[in-house]
């Protein structure tokens, strides 16, 4: 087992990361469980799969659970889920000083999280993920959020949880498309700022997409040292640093958008598109070297990932998908911040980008093949 310090002013806690964590969870939260009643908050098929796990770790601490089920998938993330479930909160006696348990993947992360930051002010949770997107990315940081008519995560706040337990086993039962969803996020952190890494990752991706044990842990163990070092270092996206953490972001989010935030393509799936995207980008205005964007075009190719923009079914063209960009949470002053790269591993906030060239570069993407 890992354990990843998180560090912040006042608000430092630990992430945990290995097999079997969770018949532990009593013992590694035991600092949070104020109360007899564990008030959790579990995706409908994480707690189908994993809930008996969490309720007799409970039980063996002489601690029952109040289950709020979410269905599955980003409908969840709405105003209407959000008041649902903080009703349900209050309703269970929830005070400041507890907290709320997330069993899911990003979903009800982001929900449970971005209801604990506005119930009574604040109260605690702690993030048991059970998909590997969230295990790297949403899990850790305290970016809470909801979707709204205008867009993906418009509505939120910074709260981070106070405990994060990443158990590599719940990822048995994850279906392959979530696994190879979340290994894109995976790969966001090579590509940002570790070519180390990314070399890691071409030589053995295929034995963390095959939920090898040790592979596993060394790529959720580095991606989260990655964000945690990135978060500490400026927490609430103030300093630019942060920013890089949205890599491939600006078109992955365009591109869920029109395909309506469905199962039509996955955020994992929007984000290795996005990053492509970005890598070639990049290239085109002579900022990284061919060879690389094409490097990775081909791992994430290789990973099962949608690599190329014409196959994905578009009914829009490039002025569409930069309308979309327009609703971008890091548009400031009428222009649109991108990340792009200068090599793998160097990913950098360009300000200077004229949105008519991205519509057509975007344009010339949907006719490759």
């Amino acid at each position: 087992m890992a354990v990843i310090p998180v560090e912040l002013a006042g608000r430092s806690y630990d992430v945990h990361v290995g097999r079997g964590l969770l018949s532990d969870a009593a013992t590694l939260a035991k600092d949070f469980l104020r109360k007899s009643i564990v008030p959790v908050v579990a995706d409908a098929n994480a707690w189908a799969d994993h809930g008996a796990t969490l309720m007799a770790a409970l039980a063996a601490a002489e601690r029952e659970v109040a289950l709020y089920q979410v269905p599955s998938g980003e409908d969840s993330k709405s105003w209407q889920s959000l008041q649902t479930l903080t009703d349900w909160l209050l309703t269970q006696g929830v005070e400041r000083g507890d907290h709320v348990f997330a069993l899911g993947g990003g979903v009800v992360g982001d929900l449970t999280g971005f209801a604990c930051a506005i119930l009574k002010r604040g109260c605690g949770f702690v993030q048991i993920p059970t998909t590997l997107l969230a295990q790297v990315d949403s899990s850790v940081g305290g970016k809470t959020a909801i979707n709204t008519a205008a867009g993906k995560n418009l509505v939120g706040a910074f709260h981070q949880p106070s405990l994060v337990l990443a158990d590599t086993a719940t990822l048995d039962t994850l279906p392959d498309r979530e696994m190879r969803a979340g290994f894109a996020e995976v790969l966001k952190y090579g590509i940002l700022g570790d070519a180390e890494f990314f070399a890691w990752l071409e030589a053995n991706g295929g034995a963390v997409l095959g939920r090898n044990e040790y592979a596993l842990e060394h790529a959720v163990t580095a991606s989260v040292a990655a964000k945690a070092r990135i978060v500490a270092e400026d927490e609430r996206e103030t300093s630019g640093v942060r920013a890089l953490l949205n890599l491939g972001h600006t078109f992955g989010h365009a591109l869920e958008a029109e395909t309506g935030f469905s199962d039509r393509l996955l955020h994992g799936e929007g984000v290795a598109l996005g990053m492509v995207l970005a890598a070639r980008y990049s290239a085109r205005r002579g900022e990284l070297p061919v060879e690389d964007a094409e490097r990775v075009t081909r791992v994430i190719a290789a990973s099962g990932l949608p690599s190329e923009l014409s196959s994905i079914g578009l009914k829009t063209d490039g002025a569409g998908l930069v309308q979309h960009m327009l609703h971008d949470k890091k548009m400031d002053a009428g222009t649109l911040p991108f990340l792009l790269l200068r090599g793998i591993g160097a990913a950098y906030l360009a300000k200077d980008v004229d949105l008519q060239d991205v519509a057509a570069f975007l344009d010339e993407q949907l006719v490759l093949h």
